[in-house]
């Protein structure tokens, strides 16, 4: 019987452990999508305690305590770090065939070096062990970091931030390039006007320009796209239920921004105007400047409003959506594409019966000018897991080039989520190995191994010239 979580975890041949060990192991990562707080790496923190590097914020543990039945005390309440840890340890055994299993155990070995299985027998020491390493000067968040040999980070940024952690770390000289990603998501979210004009009072903060018409409003998103490239910015984001492109004229979109201006509650057809001519003028503004663009799409947001409403968004009341995504992703694109101003762009779907169509959709704009320039993203948020990713990449290996895909991210916001990569390489190697040894694939173990090692790293250093 073999060992959990040994050396060979998830690679089922002999071609799957020597593409690993040989080739994707020791690659360093690029992680272009995550959460992290850039104020933590600046500051170089260094976490008090294994809670509060491992259940603060993780809504992905929150969800399975909750499910096992524990008091949201121990998630988000007063409990102290301990008694929330011992949750935690009391809900583990039952995340068997959940991806939070191995991952807690990849992230204690990997990390920390333990074996154990965590369970309440465990709990004591393993919060002890953990927790005095994290005291030591190896831990601090930096230093976690370079354990993982992690050489560039994106972190999320909405536009009115100032990006003074990501200036500090420059001026710091830390190694490791720390850049912010452009999330305006909020700039184009007119569903609320009381929002949306508190968002607009931000950002008249953040660039001194008196927002009173559309013009002006256009003039102060530029003049922080602007800033967000003077500071190292080459990427942007977007998370949305469904992509926008509807049709509108400039006169009809002056007067919708008068009317949100002024308060006014928009229609259904206004606001889908209004995100669709908004969303252009984020991928002009991107491909002027050579970004990639990247469009998360899918996700149903603050679904339970009576907990939403007590612990406010980002707690864990997400969950996928079953929007229609074909037909306006195609239009967006085919628009971009029309005027000569399509960016390179990265779509991640989270209902898996989108799958097909994101592998297919990007085809339709892969001009031949860029090796992969419309990418299929990795397996996203609930589709991060074994199953999740393996249906992703057979997809993108049946219907596009497996071979030029940019690879994992952690989307995380959490220090220690950087073995996801791991588990996503392994996944990768038993995927070839074993066709490799069905004679599916020819057993050429360099020509392979060089696509792997390209997946695990090269392709997203290129893709972003990072």
């Amino acid at each position: 019987m073999r060992k959990f979580l040994d050396e060979n975890f998830l690679l089922q041949s002999n071609t799957a452990q020597r593409l690993y060990h040989e080739f994707a192991k020791d690659m360093p990562i690029i992680d272009y999508h995550c959460h992290l707080p850039p104020a933590q790496i600046a500051k170089n923190y260094q976490f008090k305690n294994l809670t509060e590097i491992w259940l603060y914020g993780d809504h992905y543990k929150w969800r399975a305590m909750r499910t096992n039945g524990v008091d949201e005390r121990y998630c988000t309440g007063d409990a102290t770090d301990y008694e929330k840890f011992e949750q935690w340890a009391a809900t583990v055994p039952y995340t068997l065939r959940n991806p939070l299993h191995h991952w807690t155990h990849l992230e204690l070995q990997r990390y920390f070096n333990v074996n154990d299985i965590l369970e309440p027998s465990s709990a004591k020491d393993i919060y002890d062990t953990c927790t005095a390493l994290l005291q030591t000067p190896e831990y601090t968040v930096q230093n976690l970091l370079r354990k993982m040999n992690v050489v560039q980070v994106c972190t999320t940024d909405d536009p009115v931030d100032t990006l003074c952690d990501h200036k500090q770390l420059k001026k710091d000289g830390f190694e490791i390039p720390v850049n912010p990603a452009f999330r305006p998501d909020a700039a184009m979210n007119v569903d609320d006007p009381v929002v949306f004009n508190a968002y607009l009072k931000k950002l008249e903060t953040a660039t001194g320009i008196d927002i009173t018409s559309f013009n002006q409003f256009l003039d102060a998103i530029k003049d922080r796209h602007d800033y967000f490239a003077a500071n190292g910015c080459t990427v942007s984001d977007h998370g949305l239920e469904e992509m926008y492109a509807d049709d509108f004229t400039e006169k009809e979109i002056i007067l919708i921004f008068n009317r949100v201006r002024n308060g006014e509650v928009l229609s259904l057809k206004e606001r889908r105007q209004f995100k669709s001519a908004m969303l252009i003028y984020f991928a002009e503004l991107d491909w002027e400047k050579g970004w990639v663009q990247q469009y998360h799409l899918g996700a149903l947001r603050n679904n339970n409003k009576r907990l939403l409403q007590k612990l406010g968004p980002d707690t864990g009341w997400d969950s996928m959506g079953d929007f229609s995504q074909a037909r306006s992703l195609a239009r967006f694109l085919s628009r971009m594409d029309s005027d000569d101003k399509l960016a390179k762009t990265i779509l991640y779907n989270l209902n898996p019966a989108d799958n097909e169509v994101m592998a297919t959709m990007i085809g339709n704009f892969n001009d031949g000018s860029v090796a992969g320039k419309i990418q299929y993203g990795s397996a996203w948020w609930f589709l991060d897991q074994k199953d999740g990713m393996i249906r992703q990449i057979n997809t993108l290996s049946n219907m596009g080039l497996i071979s030029r895909f940019i690879g994992m991210l952690t989307d995380s916001r959490s220090f220690l989520s950087f073995p996801r990569h791991e588990y996503f390489r392994r996944i990768v190697c038993n995927l070839f190995g074993a066709e490799v040894e069905n004679g599916e694939l020819p057993n050429d173990i360099n020509w392979i191994g060089k696509v792997v090692q390209d997946i695990c790293y090269y392709n997203a250093k290129n893709y972003f010239n990072f």
